[in-house]
C-alpha cells in the first residue's frame, strides 16, 4: 500500500491541498460575477452586485465599523499585551503563573459564554450598547492573544541586557524603547496580526455587545444569508483582495525598507491615526439625534429604502437592528437592551403581553390600518389587536419537485417525510418549533399540547424519522439549494416557498390536510419606547398601500395590507399558492406562548433527535 502512494507526485498532494482550502474562495469570487441571484448557477457575468454594495449605506457603515474597531482594539491591545507580557517577566513566579493561567480563559471559553458575559457586565453598568461597547469587547477578547505571543520572547531576553543599557547612560524609557522593544518585535507582530484577525474576524460577541444601529462586517454579512443575496459575495471578494494586496505589501516590505519610502512610514502611519480618530468622533457625534427610532425585526425582512425615506420624511434618525430567531430577540431585550419597535411572532407577542413589556396601539395615529385584511386581525394571541399591527403572515408548508414526487403520495400530508421512496431527498427545516408541530399534526395532536404523553409520540415520529429518512436540517440556505433542485422536498415557510417557485417553476407547494402553523409576525410599541407618536407614525408608514406593496415585493412573504396582497397575486406571485396561505381551515392552528417547564421539555427531546442520525 505503502509503495503505491509513493508512486502519487508529491505535486499533486500539494495540489489537492490546496484545492481544499480554496476551492470554496475560488468559488465566491466566480459567483459575485454572477448575473441572477443564484449561489449555485451561474447565468453571465455582470458587476451588479459591486455596484449594489457600493450603493449599500449599511454595508459601507459596517465595513467602517469593522476597520476602526479592528485597528483601534488592536493598537490598545497590543499595548496593554506587551506592557503586561514586560510585567509578568519580573513578577514574582506564583503571581505570574496565576496571571497567566486567567489569561489563558478569555481564549479557552467559548465565544458565546464571553459574549453573554459581557453583555450582561454592560447592562449592569448601565452602559447603552453600540460603537464603544464593540470596542471595549474586542480590546478585552484580542488583549490575551497578545499576551501569549510577547511573553515567551520577553522571557527568551538575557536580563542583562536592560541593566547593560542603563551602565551606558540609557534613561529606562530608552532602555524600554531601543533596547527591549526592537528585540521582542516578532512577538509584538505575531501579537498584532493576531489581535486584528480575531477583531475583523467576529461575530458572536460582537451581535451581542452591539446595538445604537452598530454593525460589522459579520453581523451584515450573517443577516444577508437569511435570504439568497449574492451581495456578500461581492464583499467577500473584495475582503480577498484586501488581504492579498496586505501579503504581499509585507512579503515586499524587506525590499524597500532602505528607500526613502521607509523614512515617510511613520509620517503616513501618525496621519492615518489622526483622520481614523477624527473618524470616530464623527461617527460618535453622528449617532446622537434628539430624534431617534430605534427599531429591532428579523434579518432581511423589509426594504430598507423605506428606512431611509422615512428619515427623511418625519427628520428623524432610524436605528434599525436585526436578530435571527424571536428567543434572541427577547434574550437582548431581557439583558436591558432598549429598543421603540419590535416585530415579533405572534406567540412571542403574547408573551410580551403577559409580561407588561408592551404598550396598547392607538389606532387614531394608524389611519393606514383600516387597509389591513380581515382576515389577520384579531386572534387568540392578542385579541382585538390592541398591543400588535400585523407586518407579514403565512404558513409552514412542503415544498416540493413535481418532477420528482409522485403526486399520489402528497395525499398523505406530513407522512410524505416519512415516506421512504424519498429518502435522503429530504429538508427539514433546522427548527424545534416547527419539526414538533410537523409531528404534532401527523398524529392529529394541536400543535400547542402540554401533554407530555403527546410530546413523546411527537418525539417517536420524529426519532423515527430522523433514523430511517437521513434528512438535512437546513436554516435559510434551503432556498438555494432548492432553486438549484437539490432535494425533491423541503419543509419551508410559504414567503420563501414563493419566492423559491418564482426561481424554479419545477417546484410546488403543499399546506397538508392534517392542518399547519399558520403564522403572523406584528409591530409592537414598547414601554420603554420614549417617543411614540414617531413609533405611531412608523407603524402608519409601512401600512401605507404604496410603502407595503414596496415591501412585500422586497421581502417576498404575504403583506397584511389587502392592496398590496392583491396586487402581488396578480402580478409577481400570479398562480403561486404559496404567496396565499389558506385562511378558515379548522384544523390550522397558531402558535401559542407555553410555559417555561413545557418549552424545556421540547428542547430536550429535540436535542435527542438532532443526535440521532440526522445529517
Amino acid at each position: 500500500m505503502m509503495k503505491k502512494l509513493s508512486k502519487i507526485p508529491s505535486g499533486l498532494y500539494i495540489f489537492l491541498c490546496f484545492a481544499f482550502f480554496y476551492l470554496p474562495i475560488l468559488v465566491t469570487v466566480i459567483f459575485s460575477f454572477n448575473e441572477s441571484k443564484s449561489l449555485t448557477h451561474f447565468t453571465g457575468f455582470s458587476m451588479r452586485w459591486y455596484s449594489e454594495l457600493i450603493n449599500s449605506s449599511e454595508i459601507m457603515s459596517a465595513v467602517y465599523v469593522s476597520l476602526t474597531v479592528a485597528i483601534i482594539s488592536t493598537v490598545i491591545s497590543t499595548i496593554l499585551g506587551t506592557m503586561t507580557a514586560i510585567g509578568l517577566s519580573k513578577c514574582r513566579k506564583v503571581l505570574r503563573d496565576w496571571t497567566l493561567n486567567i489569561n489563558n480563559i478569555p481564549m479557552m471559553i467559548p465565544d458565546i459564554v464571553m459574549a453573554v458575559g459581557l453583555m450582561i457586565l454592560f447592562s449592569a453598568l448601565s452602559i447603552q450598547k453600540g460603537y464603544m461597547t464593540m470596542l471595549l469587547a474586542h480590546i478585552c477578547f484580542c488583549t490575551p492573544y497578545v499576551i501569549t505571543s510577547v511573553y515567551p520572547k520577553v522571557r527568551a531576553l538575557d536580563v542583562n541586557i536592560a541593566n547593560a543599557a542603563l551602565d551606558l547612560g540609557a534613561t529606562p524609557w530608552q532602555a524600554l524603547w531601543k533596547v527591549i522593544i526592537p528585540m521582542i518585535k516578532p512577538g509584538i507582530y505575531a501579537g498584532v496580526l493576531l489581535a486584528f484577525t480575531m477583531s475583523i474576524d467576529d461575530f458572536v460577541i460582537s451581535y451581542f455587545v452591539s446595538g445604537n444601529g452598530v454593525k460589522n462586517i459579520s453581523i451584515v454579512v450573517y443577516n444577508m444569508t437569511k435570504r439568497t443575496n449574492p451581495t456578500m459575495n461581492a464583499l467577500s471578494t473584495i475582503l480577498i483582495v484586501a488581504i492579498i494586496t496586505i501579503t504581499l505589501i509585507v512579503n515586499l516590505a524587506p525590499k524597500i525598507k532602505k528607500t526613502r519610502l521607509s523614512r515617510h512610514l511613520s509620517k503616513i502611519a501618525a496621519f492615518l491615526g489622526i483622520v481614523l480618530l477624527i473618524s470616530v468622533l464623527i461617527f460618535s457625534c453622528n449617532s446622537t439625534n434628539s430624534k431617534t427610532l430605534k427599531i429591532y425585526n428579523a434579518g432581511e425582512y423589509i426594504d430598507e429604502d423605506l428606512i431611509h425615506e422615512f428619515e427623511e420624511k418625519y427628520g428623524c434618525r432610524v436605528i434599525y437592528e436585526t436578530f435571527d430567531s424571536n428567543e434572541s430577540m427577547y434574550t437582548k431585550i431581557n439583558s436591558g437592551e432598549v429598543y421603540d419597535i419590535i416585530i415579533p411572532s405572534d406567540y412571542m407577542i403574547e408573551r410580551l403581553i403577559k409580561e407588561e413589556r408592551i404598550r396598547e396601539i392607538d389606532y387614531s395615529k394608524i389611519p393606514n390600518a383600516k387597509g389591513l385584511i380581515p382576515s389577520v386581525l384579531n386572534k387568540e394571541y392578542d385579541p382585538g389587536n390592541k398591543y400588535s399591527v400585523p407586518y407579514f403572515w403565512g404558513s409552514v408548508g412542503i415544498l416540493y419537485d413535481k418532477t420528482k414526487v409522485d403526486e399520489a403520495d402528497l395525499k398523505e400530508g406530513w407522512n410524505i417525510l416519512r415516506n421512504t421512496k424519498y429518502k435522503g431527498d429530504i429538508y427539514m427545516y433546522d427548527s424545534e418549533r416547527d419539526s414538533f408541530m410537523i409531528a404534532m399534526k401527523a398524529l392529529g395532536y394541536s400543535l400547542n399540547t402540554d401533554k407530555k404523553s403527546e410530546i413523546d409520540e411527537a418525539y417517536q415520529w420524529l426519532l423515527e424519522q430522523s433514523q430511517t429518512m437521513a434528512p438535512v436540517y437546513a436554516g435559510d440556505d434551503v432556498i438555494d439549494n432548492m432553486i438549484s433542485g437539490n432535494k425533491a422536498m423541503a419543509v419551508v415557510y410559504s414567503g420563501d416557498a414563493a419566492y423559491i417557485i418564482t426561481e424554479n417553476p419545477n417546484l410546488a407547494y403543499l399546506e397538508p390536510q392534517q392542518g399547519t402553523n399558520i403564522w403572523y409576525d406584528g409591530m409592537v410599541i414598547t414601554q420603554d419606547c420614549t417617543n411614540t407618536d414617531l413609533a405611531h407614525s412608523f407603524i402608519n408608514f409601512i401600512l401605507d398601500k404604496d410603502n407595503a406593496l414596496r415591501n412585500t415585493t422586497a421581502v417576498g412573504y404575504s403583506s397584511s395590507i389587502q392592496s398590496a396582497y392583491d396586487e402581488m397575486t396578480k402580478t409577481d406571485y400570479k398562480g403561486i399558492n404559496a404567496y396565499t396561505p389558506r385562511t378558515g381551515y379548522e384544523k390550522d392552528e397558531v402558535f401559542r406562548y407555553q410555559a417555561q417547564s413545557i418549552k424545556e421539555y421540547y428542547s430536550s427531546q429535540w436535542t435527542k433527535i438532532k443526535a440521532s442520525g440526522g445529517q
